[in-house]
Order: C-alpha cells, then sequence, then structure tokens
C-alpha cells in the first residue's frame, strides 16, 4: 500500500488514548489509527527485549495497514524500543517509513518550564530503569538536574478504576514524598506516564503550590504537528478525512468501557491478533 495512510499511534494499553485525544484536537483533519495491545500489558515490568519485541509486533501491524507514520504512544516503548527500531530495524525493512516516540519531544522542551533546574520524573519502573529521560533531556538542557520516582502501583489502580478508593491516597502521597526528598527544589514535575494524567486532581494535592506539574499530551500533540511542517515529504502521506480507528489485541468491549475515560468520550474498537 503507497498512498496516504492514517497516522498510526500505540500504546500498551488505554493511556496512549490520553495523548491521540490532544493529536486529534490539534490536528481535527488528520486520520489517525490506535492500537493498544492490551493483552500483553503492562509493559513497564516487563524486560527490555520483550517490549522491543512486543513494539515491533505492533509497528509491523501498523505498515501493513498502510501507516507511513507511527507514534509510540507510550513512555516504556519508547524507552526500551524505540531506539533499537530506528536505528536496526526501520533501514531495512520500510526506509521510507518513520516511528516516533514521547519522549524526546518532551525533554526537547521540559527545561523551559523550571526556574530551579530541577525537574521530576514520576514513571513505571521500566521508564525509570531506562535512564531516558535523564539522558534525553540532558542533551538539551545540561544545566537540570532529573530526579526520577518509579510508581508500580500508579497504573494498576488506574486500570481497576480505584482512582477514588481512600487507599489510593497512601501510594500518592507515598511517591510524592519520596520524590520531594530526592530535590527540595524541584519545580516542574512531569507525569512520564500515558496513564497518570487520569489522577492528576489527586497527585496536586501532595504537589507544593508553586510546583508545575505536566502531562505529555499537549507537548507531544504539538511536536507532531511541527513535525509534519517540517517534513511535507511525510505530511502528504497522512490522509485527511478527520476518521478515528481503534483497535485492541484484547476484548474489544472491555477496551471500550475502559479507553472512553482515558480518550475522553466514547469509542467503538475491533479486535486484533498481532
Amino acid at each position: 500500500m503507497t498512498g496516504s495512510a492514517p497516522i498510526g499511534v500505540f500504546d500498551s494499553g488505554y493511556g496512549g488514548l490520553t495523548v491521540l485525544k490532544e493529536m486529534v484536537n490539534r490536528l481535527p483533519d488528520y486520520d489517525f489509527m490506535y492500537l493498544g495491545d492490551n493483552a500483553r500489558a503492562p509493559y513497564g515490568t516487563r524486560s527490555f527485549d520483550i517490549v522491543y519485541h512486543y513494539t515491533l509486533d505492533a509497528v509491523k501491524w501498523f505498515f501493513k495497514q498502510g501507516c507511513h507514520l507511527v507514534i509510540l504512544a507510550c513512555n516504556t516503548a519508547s524507552a526500551k524500543a524505540l531506539r533499537t527500531i530506528q536505528q536496526n530495524d526501520l533501514p531495512g525493512m520500510a526506509p521510507d517509513k518513520r516511528v516516533l516516540g514521547v519522549i524526546r519531544p518532551t525533554a526537547e522542551v521540559i527545561g523551559n518550564y523550571s526556574e530551579t533546574c530541577e525537574v521530576g520524573i514520576l514513571a513505571t519502573k521500566g521508564t525509570v530503569a531506562s535512564n531516558s529521560y535523564p539522558l534525553e533531556i540532558q542533551k538539551f538542557f545540561s544545566n537540570i538536574q532529573i530526579h526520577q520516582e518509579a510508581c508500580p502501583m500508579w497504573v494498576p489502580i488506574i486500570e481497576n478504576n480505584e482512582i477514588e478508593n481512600p487507599g489510593t491516597q497512601y501510594f500518592i502521597k507515598e511517591n510524592m514524598h519520596s520524590l520531594f526528598q530526592k530535590g527540595e527544589n524541584i519545580d516542574v514535575v512531569l507525569l512520564a506516564c500515558t496513564h497518570y494524567p487520569l489522577m492528576r486532581a489527586q497527585i496536586e494535592e501532595y504537589l507544593p503550590v508553586q510546583v508545575k506539574l505536566l502531562s505529555q499530551g499537549e507537548i507531544v500533540a504539538q511536536s507532531l504537528a511541527d513535525y509534519l511542517i517540517r517534513h511535507p515529504e511525510m505530511e502528504t502521506k497522512c490522509s485527511k478525512k478527520g476518521s478515528l480507528q481503534f483497535f485492541t489485541t484484547d476484548t474489544a468491549r472491555d477496551f471500550d468501557e475502559q479507553g472512553s475515560a482515558f480518550f475522553g468520550g466514547g469509542i467503538r474498537s475491533s479486535h486484533i491478533d498481532i
């Protein structure tokens, strides 16, 4: 398939829908195709090798659908798989196609939000272990101190609809206390997992008033818009009918019920195997 096609958006599950929502708001004329690998989620606790192979499976699936551009709207996939796919797989498999992630666009701008030059990162264990954010941010802001905090309970809490459970406050409080012990002068905190915006209100309860809380959706959407302007050869390959398609490797009914909270509206998905 060589004609224009939707922009592919991939996540291990539901979280990438928070990024897709902002992409649609920013680029409403474009077509998007979303895939959640819910059957094999979560990715955050899996090894680099497993995440790489799962992510590559998804990228190949998007390419078979005709997509020329795929966005990994998943921090773990971006941290553990993106570089290998870009450097080792694309040149031989699909040299004219592109796969982008969510870490670099965030790293390119996050230092602009900080006056103290101390930034906090809230993420999964996998993203923290990869050290991707400190490495990428240092490329653009060498004076920024990065303090990371792994929050392994947050994704299960969100996906099990336990956000309002009183016990949830314990885990948020513990993680936020631990983060600010690492850096007392943090004035910017990044939600470096696409699930976390659903707990934004609860997180803000334990955030000092002067601290900015950033989620990635708007940053990544703006970065995508800028990318398409800079790369007209890719922009012309992106179809523009304002359509949305949703796919999941798990049960479509479950995906639709859970996913609507992340996307902020009703969705209708189809099951696929990859």
